[in-house]
């Protein structure tokens, strides 16, 4: 019988605790009604209107519906919130929808807005935080993430924030895929502001953790030139995946971590239109299919040990010298977009045996910190000595909530750089030109052709 080793729950039971007793203190208890339908038999999530999608603003808010936020599961909520379906666009710059759900403050109001960008790392809609915010079911493996992050979301409406999170992976669920998280977020921003009749300086934090900082990273990289009018004050990021070849060096064949290689082939061949089926085996295939509608609480743990070069046909085996592949992890190195953030950086990474915490690596975290210090950037880098994932995002919570706090408050930010690392290089992976290739066969096919005359 194959041992499932699931992520640490210690920090998401711990974190279902605050949930039930923010909902207690607050007096928001309902009883459970009729399961809520998952966004893709809802209505609401498509887009129907007369106007060309394309020729919308990004942005712009298309339907809005009230709704309220309780315990995942329950099929009820109890604190008032709004959802919004607005325009953005995905990975390949295709105009797209999708929702954010708008928290209102419960606490004292401080008119800061708090762009809550989700670790929700999902195949299938059923764990999209518009959905398990209202109280829909992502399932037992999912359960205890989902309350973790309500309670999250609810933390920072009781500090007097609005709060907006948005399905930032969007509707077809793109993991992963960096600038589409960003853009996403931004226009989350965008819209909510728009709906809630915010103005031009309106502050905005980013607070994002593990996939919720591939949001809130490439949402800080890419604001200067996709959404230069937004007042982002402070991008609060732990956890980050900061170069996708060096992760997968580092989780391949891991006991804890390995199921994220399959998840993040499906969506990669999802976001970026790769014929990921071309380059898989027989039993790639087969784990393909079991996780293309799961979520992290689901597929990760399930294939101790595996390995990226089992799920392959035997040609593509150095995996990451395969074009498409490598090309599109290029894309996806944090800090490659051109400029830099404008924004002050709480940045924060485990260091749990030396390398990382067990699936982001401390050198990469320390490498995008050392360039953006480079650039100008103010950053203060957190590293969780002894601390695995689950534990590191611990520590890192209540930390980046005051950050964010003061940066709202306008006091005066310095952080670290002097003390960072230049950490790993951060450099592409070599990719062999198409064309070389081509006149390569090409000149071998022809050779081959004169010695058989």
């Amino acid at each position: 019988m194959t041992t499932v080793v699931h992520r640490s729950r210690i920090g998401s039971l711990t974190l279902a605790g605050m949930l039930a007793a923010v909902l207690v203190a607050s007096g928001l208890t309902a009883p459970a009604r009729a399961a809520i339908p998952l966004p893709h038999e809802d209505p609401f999530y498509r887009y129907d209107g007369a106007t060309p999608l394309a020729e919308v603003p990004p942005g712009t808010v298309l339907k809005t519906r009230p709704v309220t936020v309780g315990v995942p599961g329950s099929g009820v909520g109890v604190v008032p919130a709004t959802q919004l379906l607005y325009r953005t666009q995905d990975q390949q710059r295709r105009p797209s929808v999708t929702v954010t759900t708008v928290v209102n403050p419960t606490g004292p109001v401080n008119g800061g807005l708090v762009g809550y960008l989700s670790f929700y790392d999902a195949l299938g809609d059923k764990c999209s935080p518009s959905y398990t915010l209202r109280g829909g079911d992502p399932g037992q493996d999912n359960a205890e993430l989902a309350y973790a992050e309500t309670a999250l979301v609810l933390a920072l409406a009781a500090q007097g924030y609005a709060v907006t999170v948005p399905d930032f992976e969007g509707t077809d669920l793109h993991w992963v895929a960096g600038h589409e998280s960003g853009w996403s977020s931004l226009d989350a921003i965008r819209a909510t502001e728009s709906y809630l009749g915010m103005g031009r300086g309106q502050k905005v934090g980013l607070f994002g953790y593990s996939g919720g900082s591939i949001a809130g990273e490439w949402a800080s990289e890419l604001a200067p030139s996709y959404a230069p009018e937004l007042n982002l004050i402070g991008a609060a990021v732990g956890g980050l995946p900061v170069h996708l070849a060096h992760n997968l060096d580092y989780v391949n064949g891991s006991q804890a971590w390995s199921g994220v290689i399959p998840a993040v082939l499906v969506s990669l061949g999802r976001a970026f239109g790769i014929p990921v089926a071309k380059f898989t085996n027989r039993y790639g295939k087969q784990v393909m299919a079991e996780v293309q509608d799961q979520c992290i609480g689901s597929f990760n743990g399930n294939y101790p040990g595996l390995r990226v070069e089992q799920l392959v046909k035997r040609k593509y085996r150095p995996f990451l010298k395969v074009r498409p592949f490598a090309r599109t992890i290029n894309k996806l190195i944090m800090g490659s977009a051109p400029g830099h953030p404008e924004l002050p950086m709480f940045m924060g990474v485990g260091n749990h045996d030396g390398t990382g915490d067990d699936v982001m690596i401390v050198k990469d975290v320390q490498a995008l910190a050392h360039q953006y210090c480079s650039q100008g950037v103010p950053v203060q880098l957190r590293v969780y000595d002894g601390a695995a994932h689950t534990e590191a995002g611990l520590q890192f919570f209540p930390e980046a909530m005051a950050f964010l706090g003061q940066r709202f408050a306008g006091l005066p930010f310095a952080g670290n750089c002097a003390e960072v690392p230049e950490g790993n290089s951060l450099a592409p992976l070599k990719v062999r030109k198409k064309r070389a290739q081509q006149q390569h066969h090409h000149h071998q096919h022809r050779q081959e052709h004169t010695s058989f005359n």
